[in-house]
């Protein structure tokens, strides 16, 4: 027996439709908010990921060497892909590009529902361009692709880490223990900070300022929380206007939250970071998450750092959909994915095949979907085919309808049927007559 791969899916008819609207769905954000689409190879050289990442990145990946010894791998995701592709071209494009992209991308690690080896992303850059009015273009492009799919009871989890910096920097620390502080914050671990020389009191005031709930709101407190402390800083101002700018430029999420200790656990980021979550999912309930960043300076083009960029899981959010259609008995996933006209199955019965092919090529160079039966079998049978393929109409033509010209359109979902021409113009006539 052949089996899959461990962590890989196949995707039947049904399920190839439902990504494809999704994908369109995703385009047709993208290009409401300005995003052109690119694309990399599916797989790239080894160090493009071991300098972003670190060489523990390694045991997670697909790597491998090719005929000529040099380290190769699947790529684990999409953002050092573009990032290398900016880098090739000198950083010579219209500034700012915003760049968006999609593709499967590869991870060897544990493969549990909503997890796979194998796995989707979309994501987006903005390059040559920072600051607060970049970030809310780029959060707002994620919540514009969420709520044009339909997706409820989603919660964006926003911060900066230019806070937290600006915290721990004002608590001593420095060097590598402001990041390993980061860490722990983003995690939740407080315990853990004495280790690091943060004393009672300033593991009190990063409780409070993880303690602080709400929305936009939460800002103002933070700001009287930090200078009861003595610490000022001007990412508090950054993202509130961030936040104000997001609030008119794409529809609001089913739940916002400041969290002034995501820092996304990863020391490129700079700014702002976010995160959209799907309670629905549970422990792999992430499925966006991204923010403002440095990695061009590894590439010689430190004057196009920080960019702004996120990944959004294609999968997850599908399963997402997937569960809350099947909670709310929605028929459809995605917007839009039976959406056009119909198929009409044309089936020549007890005739040469050969006398309809002229018909099938004009209707689809019409531009009509048109399935021709293929196998010589009982009307009954090329009937249950045609609704098995989710035709809409069927037209059957027989030695009777030859010798009259004429042939019988049938509306499948009910058996409406109309008599017309075997014309081309005559068929997609009576066609829309049976759509009206």
């Amino acid at each position: 027996m052949f089996e899959r791969a461990r962590g890989t899916r196949d995707f039947g008819p049904a399920d190839m439709g439902r990504r494809l609207a999704f994908e369109r769905l995703c385009d047709q954000v993208a290009a409401r908010c300005g995003f052109a689409r690119v694309a990399t190879p599916t797989f790239e050289r080894l160090e493009l990921f071991t300098a972003k990442s670190g060489d523990a990145i390694v045991d997670q990946l697909y790597a491998f060497k090719d005929r000529s010894d040099r380290d190769l791998t699947l790529r684990p995701e999409l953002t050092a892909p573009v990032m290398r592709m900016v880098a090739e071209q000198g950083g010579q494009m219209a500034k700012p590009a915003r760049w968006c992209y999609y593709g499967p991308c590869f991870r060897y690690e544990e493969s549990k529902a909503g997890r796979f080896r194998e796995f989707w992303q979309y994501g987006c850059e903005i390059l040559g361009a920072s600051g607060p009015l970049t970030e809310a273009e780029v959060v707002g492009f994620a919540c514009s692709i969420l709520d044009a799919a339909g997706l409820v009871d989603w919660e964006l989890r926003v911060g900066n880490v230019g806070v937290l910096k600006d915290v721990l920097s004002g608590l001593a620390l420095e060097g590598a223990a402001v990041g390993d502080a980061m860490r722990l914050l983003d995690k939740g671990d407080f315990d853990a900070l004495a280790a690091l020389g943060i004393d009672a009191a300033g593991t009190e005031l990063l409780r409070a300022l993880a303690g602080l709930e709400g929305g936009a709101e939460a800002i103002p407190r933070a700001r009287d929380i930090l200078t009861g402390m003595g610490i000022t800083t001007s990412s508090l101002d950054d993202l509130e206007q961030m936040l104000d700018a997001l609030s008119a430029l794409a529809p609001a999420p089913p739940s916002l939250t400041v969290d002034f200790t995501v820092a996304r656990g990863l020391d490129y980021y700079t700014g702002m970071v976010f995160e959209i979550d799907v309670a629905e999912l549970g422990g792999e309930g992430q499925v966006c998450g991204g923010g403002s960043y440095n990695l061009l300076h590894l590439f010689g083009l430190e004057d196009l750092d920080p960019c702004c960029g996120f990944g959004l899981g294609f999968d997850r959010v599908l399963i997402a959909l997937e569960r809350q259609a099947e909670r709310l008995g929605r028929a459809e996933v995605v917007p839009g994915e039976s959406s056009g006209p119909g198929a009409l199955a044309v089936i020549p019965f007890k005739v040469d095949a050969a006398v309809v092919l002229p018909l099938v090529g004009e209707l689809r160079a019409a531009g009509e979907q048109v399935l021709l039966e293929l196998r010589e079998r009982n009307l009954g049978r090329s009937m249950s085919w045609a609704n098995a393929c989710g035709a809409e109409f069927a037209l059957i033509v027989g030695p009777r309808d030859l010798e009259a010209g004429e042939a019988t359109i049938k509306r499948l979902s009910d058996g409406e049927q109309r008599t017309t021409r075997i014309e081309s113009g005559a068929v997609i006539s009576t066609i829309a007559e049976l759509r009206d």
